[in-house]
């Protein structure tokens, strides 16, 4: 008996050591994006995204960490987007919200419905449904004296906007970090930019947030951003260190070395030019490429696996 209860405090013990690792991994990520992109300032109102997911849920957990001990004042205010879709469980993230006590509105919309008329039976939601969400989050910010919209995106989100763009849009483009509304009024952050969705979904299930799925966009099939997520998800577990080499690549842009002209003076090159900060060419050389990837997911080895996973509701 004594043997079973000392076996039994142990694995409780690892487990709260790694998701506390796991916690301090994630505000750290946020508090580096945060100050790299300079997201959010001293006086700011952060308005958080709040679908009912993962992401979110995180994110607004993680912020609500970070203020406790930043050294500026933020406020925090919670916005959902009720798009009034079937069976939409209206009650979950009020009762979650005043349990933690954060300032939160919930806006009512039937987008749903908007959506459903519009676009064919068959045919995607997504473009249609964000425009809407768009508008109407940015009409809120502006009600509520927002000066920054938080969105939930996180770096796998990033890498694959990148590669959706590359195979169906020709372009070389992703989420940013950080941007300005069309209209220059709203700025919106995304301080999971640095975050892992695998850290993501292991906290969220930690933390037994009260999951919402979204029947509207997540149940449709053949989605051209499923098919990348499972070819990066793929990758993932077939050479461990890829994905960070790739969202590496990202923050190292040479646009010496693209095809962009409108990036890049090619036209007034000359022979004897000294371009400053400009890479030679090595076009004739054979690059020695890494056998392995620069960057190795050492985390991944001692964090718990979701059959490790307690309720740490109350940890923190």
């Amino acid at each position: 008996m004594s043997e079973n209860l000392t076996s039994q405090n142990e694995k409780t013990k690892k487990q709260i050591y790694n998701f506390n690792k796991l916690q301090k991994r994630l505000r750290r990520n946020v508090g580096a994006a945060i100050a790299d992109f300079n997201m959010i300032e001293d006086g700011d109102k952060v308005m958080v995204c709040l679908s009912g997911g993962k992401d979110s849920y995180t994110l607004l957990d993680i912020l609500l960490n970070l203020r406790l001990n930043a050294p500026i004042h933020f406020d925090i205010v919670a916005v959902n987007l009720d798009q009034k879709q079937p069976g939409f469980p209206e009650h979950v993230l009020p009762e979650y919200l005043e349990s933690i006590g954060v300032d939160y509105k919930i806006v009512e919309e039937n987008t749903y419905g908007i959506v459903k008329e519009k676009i064919p039976e068959g045919k995607t939601t997504c473009s249609l449904c964000s425009r809407l969400r768009r508008g109407i989050l940015y009409r809120t910010a502006t009600e509520l004296g927002a000066t920054k919209i938080a969105l939930g995106h996180h770096r796998d989100d990033m890498l694959e906007t990148l590669f959706l763009n590359m195979f169906y849009g020709g372009k070389l483009k992703s989420m940013p970090p950080k941007l300005i509304s069309d209209d220059g009024k709203q700025i919106v952050i995304r301080p999971l930019a640095y975050c892992k969705e695998k850290d993501i979904e292991k906290y969220s299930i930690a933390k037994q947030f009260p999951i919402i799925p979204c029947n509207l966009c997540g149940s449709q099939p053949n989605l051209q951003r499923q098919v990348v997520k499972e070819m990066l998800q793929t990758w993932d577990r077939q050479y461990p260190g890829r994905i960070e080499t790739m969202f590496s690549a990202m923050q190292n842009i040479v646009p010496s070395h693209l095809c962009d002209k409108n990036l890049f003076n090619f036209k007034d090159i000359q022979r004897g030019q000294n371009l400053d900060g400009v890479e030679g060419d090595i076009a004739f050389d054979k690059q020695e490429l890494p056998t392995t990837p620069l960057f190795q997911d050492e985390d991944e080895q001692t964090d718990f696996s979701q059959n490790e996973m307690i309720s740490f509701k109350e940890v923190s």
